[in-house]
């Protein structure tokens, strides 16, 4: 994700301002949405992590208001009873966990939790681990920590079905996710990527070479995650020796328009690369940004590169395709909650 973003983006987790829609009924046996503000623990400080948890609610339609963003979810609106599947959703590099707010909301609103990391020194405030080996292998490391402290937290764990776990991720997110999948990193690959490619700002902003701040950490898997849906994923380091633990399936979109992340180099050479051929969807004149939700207002002010799209593209249209395929495709894998079969067992 780009600086621009890390600049124009401020008070993100700040003051919340929620405005009760005043035509919603009280629901009735039908799902809205609530969210959680909540400090977890950076495994490579021990120092606070912040994450946002979006979760079906019983409550009344509500929309919140975030810094820029509208979120269709109410603040601590009561939990809907229910035990449900747990998505995190890793960010892009300088990036924001309401990224995706509009995908993370519907998930919540058709039964699941999504749990969106702050990465602590890769955020829109904090930068200061880009470039690092711990930013590489510990952002997977902060994934694993919040999907433990979700499992532990007295609020939300009661809620949560730790035997259905995904993982979303977004650019480096995505990178992220792979990782968490089960691929190891190959830094020859980068290197020799930023050699034959030293315009591109974004992947070799340190010439292929990654500062190593730390020399105690690898790329650590988490079992737990059961699937992975890749938006725009950053892919540089794998090829198919690097990814062939990740065993799971794996829904992947990509914009044929991507000027940040070529697909030929990305997303492409993963779907031809994977050990199990993902459901790889190719938008037709998407840029890299379109994976973000579509723009407030303000947003359109403050960040118009990240809000505009090429003639003919619509990114409504797209999210709303996405994001229910995007259910179709967690509900699918992860499958049904097994703990209520087999309490109707007994």
């Amino acid at each position: 994700m780009s600086t621009f973003f890390a600049r124009a983006v401020v008070l993100l987790l700040g003051l919340v301002a929620a405005t009760t829609v005043a035509e919603a009924a009280t629901v009735s046996g039908r799902m809205t949405v609530g969210f959680h503000q909540m400090t977890l623990r950076d495994p490579l400080d021990q120092q606070p992590m912040q994450a946002v948890a979006f979760y079906p609610a019983f409550a009344r339609a509500t929309v919140s208001n975030i810094g820029p963003y509208h979120i269709a979810a109410g603040q601590d609106a009561p939990v809907a009873p229910g035990h449900y599947p747990l998505l995190v959703l890793s960010h892009g590099n300088s990036g924001s966990p309401l990224a995706q707010h509009d995908l993370a909301t519907y998930l919540a609103k058709h039964g699941f939790v999504v749990l969106a990391v702050v990465h602590p020194g890769d955020n829109y405030a904090d930068q200061s681990r880009l470039g690092t080996v711990s930013n590489l292998y510990g952002r997977p490391m902060q994934i694993s920590q919040a999907i433990s402290d979700a499992l532990q937290d007295p609020w939300l764990a009661p809620f949560l079905d730790e035997q259905r776990i995904g993982m979303i991720g977004y650019s480096a997110g995505g990178e992220t996710a792979l990782i968490v999948g089960g691929a190891q990193p190959q830094m020859q690959r980068l290197r020799d990527y930023c050699q034959a490619h030293p315009g591109d700002q974004d992947a070799c902003r340190t010439q292929g070479e990654l500062l190593v701040d730390r020399d105690d950490l690898v790329a650590e898997s988490d079992p737990r995650v059961k699937a992975l849906m890749l938006l725009a994923p950053l892919g540089l380091m794998f090829g198919k020796e690097e990814l062939q633990d990740v065993q799971m399936p794996v829904l992947m979109y990509a914009g044929d328009n991507d000027q940040l992340l070529a697909i030929e180099t990305n997303a492409l050479a993963l779907s031809r690369s994977l050990p199990q051929p993902p459901n790889y969807r190719l938008l037709d004149g998407a840029g890299h940004f379109i994976f973000m939700s579509p723009c407030s207002a303000e947003q359109e002010q403050m960040m118009p590169m990240l809000c505009k799209d090429d003639d003919g593209v619509d990114r409504q249209k797209i999210h709303r395709r996405m994001n229910a395929e995007a259910v179709e495709f967690f509900s699918t894998v992860l499958g049904p909650d097994l703990t209520d079969h087999q309490a109707s067992l007994h």
